[in-house]
């Protein structure tokens, strides 16, 4: 009888207490882990059997930071090996202190690099830090030299804020306004005449993106004819009425359409563009899992840790072609290389944008 493992998902996305048992629940990954453990099963690498146990607390912001870490200590307490969640930067930094106390081997996909330690693994679906970067140097290229910055006062909105100042006082970019608002605004109408009195001559947002289209709305009755670039808020864009309402918006994505292993993903799956993001970072985060616990040592906690860091160099279906997959003794981010792609929402549909 083959050993089994018990892995803890943790859905800090959803409140499950109003959902019944027909309706999919956001933000799961369950299917993308089982598919990829399958993948090595049926090449003999890993025959353990895999009981998926879920927890669900409505996290940051418009939960509590108390639901996360009162789903984190449900899984703990049900004996799993290894937690997968959360997917909000808020709520990942209100996970870490917790892997590190109860020595749960964690991979976080969130943006928040903070959220890294001994037993807290990151995949990055976007970065605070990084993003910020890439931000600024795409509006110097496109000649931007007074920007005007809409912020969540949040973790994520100030941490993102931070990081951009720096780095446009190295491009020689002056801030020539900058406003912080609740990440739930839905009106900005005022936000926006504040910052366009700067006479700024390219507008950014920064935040988790629930206020993102107040700000592009906001924009648009005001007839703002400059640039505007939004962190990886605008992957809000794949549902709803989102791209709509911010199009035209430049945009930090996780997806290149040059990258051949996304490709031969979206070949096997039959799948349209539209769900390339989808497809992209749930194949790496299920190949992460999967080849940490076939690595493993044992299948406890510390022996999936060590499993964890031997994940090394594997092609990544996000990012541009050649981005790397893997963990190391000290390295506990994910994606290495050119994973953060800017792409643009126009008409509805996302376009790749390159130099």
């Amino acid at each position: 009888m083959p050993e089994s493992v018990k892995v803890g998902v943790l859905n800090d996305m959803a409140d499950f207490s109003d959902l019944d048992d027909n309706t999919p629940i956001p933000g799961d990954v369950t299917g993308w882990l089982e598919r990829e453990i399958a993948v090595l099963r049926d090449a003999g690498r890993f025959p353990a059997e895999v009981e998926f146990i879920h927890a669900y607390g409505l996290g940051l912001p418009s939960g509590t930071a108390e639901a996360v870490e009162t789903a984190y200590r449900q899984l703990a307490d049900a004996g799993v090996s290894l937690i997968v969640g959360p997917a909000i930067g808020d709520n990942a930094l209100v996970a870490t202190p917790l892997a590190e106390q109860l020595r749960i081997p964690t991979i976080n996909w969130a943006g928040a690099e903070r959220a890294r330690g001994r037993y807290m693994f990151h995949h990055q679906v976007g970065s605070h830090e990084d993003e910020s970067l890439v931000i600024a140097r795409h509006m110097a290229m496109l000649g931007c030299r007074r920007l005007a910055i809409a912020y969540d006062i949040s973790p994520i909105g100030t941490r993102h804020l931070k990081y951009l100042e720096s780095e446009a006082r190295i491009l020689g970019i002056e801030i020539v306004a900058k406003e912080g608002m609740s990440p739930l605004a839905d009106d900005a109408a005022a936000l926006v005449d504040a910052l366009l009195e700067g006479a700024p001559d390219g507008v950014v947002y920064l935040g988790l993106g629930v206020s993102a289209p107040a700000v592009a709305k906001a924009l648009s009755a005001c007839a703002w004819p400059g640039p505007n670039i939004m962190n990886t808020a605008g992957l809000r864009g794949y549902h709803g009425t989102f791209a709509h309402d911010c199009d035209g918006w430049f945009y930090i994505d996780m997806h290149s359409d040059t990258n051949t292993t996304l490709q031969a993903q979206m070949s096997q799956l039959g799948a349209p563009r539209q769900q390339a993001l989808a497809v992209a970072k749930g194949h790496d985060l299920g190949r992460l899992v999967a080849e940490g616990l076939a690595r493993a040592t044992d299948l406890s906690r510390e022996g999936v840790r060590i499993g964890l860091e031997q994940v090394k160099w594997l092609p990544a279906a996000e990012g541009c072609e050649g981005t790397l997959l893997g963990f190391g003794i000290q390295d506990r981010g994910a994606l290495h290389g050119r994973y953060l792609v800017v792409r643009q929402w126009l008409d509805g549909e996302t376009r790749e944008v390159t130099a």
